[in-house]
């Protein structure tokens, strides 16, 4: 039996050593540029011509450019033939090529805001954390609701989703996944609870909306459907997604709280549990930490406040989240908390944004592939081709079937185009008319570009603020495939039949 044993580990290690495992995210996303690049060589180059249209939202005549559906053209040369934009191998001279690409995702002025965004905000959080306050006020918070910790999964979801439907919260999220990862490990729980929680929530609310600015409201008005109609519809809709995303999120925790090992974050989750066990004996609470978490709470309301009433963007909260940061040092450095200098200060902001380095490389690759087949209308390219032939093989279709593919079109098209007023600009105005032409409301035609740009940005790598959120949280993309795509299913199977549903009751 003895010398059995070692034989029966050698085994078991070959086995473990030999059984597959998912690529690395970045190895995801160059197959992905590859099978982008390959496009490049099947889909001939086509235009649209562009228009303004005008709507009112808030009682305020908006405008927005689009594109002309009927005014799809295939490029060609002086023969007459298609032209096709051919990705190089090398390319120069400002060209995108297969081994350039991630170089242009990360320096395309889109992908700058939003890598300094996140260095700034992993930078000024890391300040916070080092103060010690956010570990300790956990320890205090986890102290005094003693038996009632489950009742944090429901309440962060409600708001967050809420957060998504009322004014189009996304990145957002991210900062608030740096704080609440420890709670969420120091409950039992893990990482990808945290993720649930925070920017999946903010999706729920996003695709299910009755008054979202920048999906609803800009679909509405380009597709001639008066602005925040239906709302009755969308809010009962909105309330059946939120409720089943908790459920789902409360039996998945449920789980991982009896049995961590089960985490698909395990590993990952090794740093906030260490941390965890270190601080475990730390009690601290002074006048100097109330002053801190008092920075952080007021910093969170002013931002939620800019963006509703001031319609703040990327640089506006990045630099209130600076602010922050700053305030904080000065705090930290005036009551000693854990005994900070203005070294140390400068030290935990690098470290901050240090952990933002992988999902700010994710980020840059991802914008590569879209940049691979163009990631606009304002120039010929392969996306415009893919957009007219989906809008052509939809019109030829029954009508219930037509509205649910308009869904299936979107949630695919998403990948490409992962923001919600961007993907309104480029498909309603194709979708809309073509939903009169096959017997769909225009109502219903928003309702899927809706839940279709909203609920494929929890897994697709090519959301920024996913892989920033899944970055502080340290959790690798496809571990994170490997859960969420139940999740996925379950939100497709709910959408179709709500789309086909909502197109056979009338939805107008």
């Amino acid at each position: 039996m003895t010398q059995a044993q070692p034989q029966t580990q050698t085994e078991n290690k070959i086995a473990s050593s030999t059984k597959w495992k998912m690529p690395n995210t970045l190895i995801l996303i160059f197959i992905i540029g590859l099978m982008a690049a390959g496009l490049s060589y099947l889909v001939p180059v086509g235009q649209f011509d562009t228009q303004t249209v005008s709507f009112v939202a808030d009682g305020v005549e908006k405008t927005r450019t689009v594109i002309d559906p009927a005014s799809f053209s295939y490029l060609t040369d002086e023969n007459g033939d298609a032209v096709y934009d051919r990705v190089k191998f090398f390319a120069s001279g400002g060209e995108i090529g297969m081994m350039n690409f991630p170089f242009e995702g990360l320096v395309s002025s889109s992908s700058v805001s939003v890598i300094m965004f996140m260095f700034i905000i992993g930078g000024a959080f890391g300040i916070v954390m080092r103060t010690g306050t956010i570990d300790n006020g956990i320890l205090k918070l986890i102290d005094k609701t003693k038996g009632n910790e489950f009742l944090f999964i429901p309440v962060l979801f409600l708001l967050f989703s809420l957060g998504g439907a009322v004014f189009g919260m996304g990145e957002e999220a991210v900062a608030f996944a740096i704080i609440i990862a420890p709670l969420m490990v120091r409950l039992g729980y893990d990482g990808i609870t945290t993720v649930m929680v925070t920017y999946v929530a903010t999706q729920v609310g996003f695709a299910t909306s009755w008054m979202n600015p920048f999906s609803v409201a800009i679909a509405q008005g380009i597709a001639g459907v008066p602005v925040l109609s239906g709302m009755t519809f969308r809010m009962v809709m909105w309330a059946a997604f939120t409720f089943v995303g908790i459920a789902f999120t409360m039996v998945y925790a449920a789980r991982i709280k009896s049995d961590p090992s089960l985490s698909q974050s395990f590993h990952s989750d090794a740093y906030l549990r260490n941390n965890t066990e270190e601080n475990q004996h730390q009690a601290r609470w002074g006048f100097g930490d109330t002053l801190v978490m008092f920075t952080v709470v007021a910093t969170m309301v002013w931002v939620v406040w800019g963006v509703v009433k001031h319609a703040w963007y990327i640089p506006e909260i990045a630099t209130q989240f600076f602010t922050m940061g700053f305030i904080v040092a000065l705090i930290a450095c005036i009551f000693k908390l854990n005994n900070m200098t203005l070294n140390d200060v400068a030290e935990s902001f690098r470290e901050g944004a240090a952990v933002m380095l992988t999902p700010v490389l994710l980020v840059g690759c991802a914008k590569g592939v879209l940049l691979l087949i163009g990631g606009g209308n304002d120039e010929p390219n392969v996306l415009n081709s893919i957009l007219h032939s989906a809008g052509n093989a939809i019109s030829g279709l029954p009508s219930a079937v037509a509205a649910w593919f308009m869904y299936v079109f979107q949630s695919i098209f998403n990948f490409f185009v992962t923001s919600g007023s961007g993907q309104a600009a480029l498909t309603m105005p194709l979708l809309a008319p073509l939903s009169d032409i096959a017997g769909i409301s225009r109502q219903v035609s928003v309702l899927a570009f809706q839940l279709g740009d909203g609920f494929t940005n929890v897994i697709v790598p090519t959301s920024a603020s996913l892989m920033a959120t899944l970055g502080v949280c340290r959790i690798d993309w496809g571990n994170w495939a490997k859960f969420i795509w139940r999740f996925i299913l379950l939100l497709f199977i709910m959408a179709s039949i709500t789309v086909v549903g909502a197109h056979l009751a009338g939805f107008d």
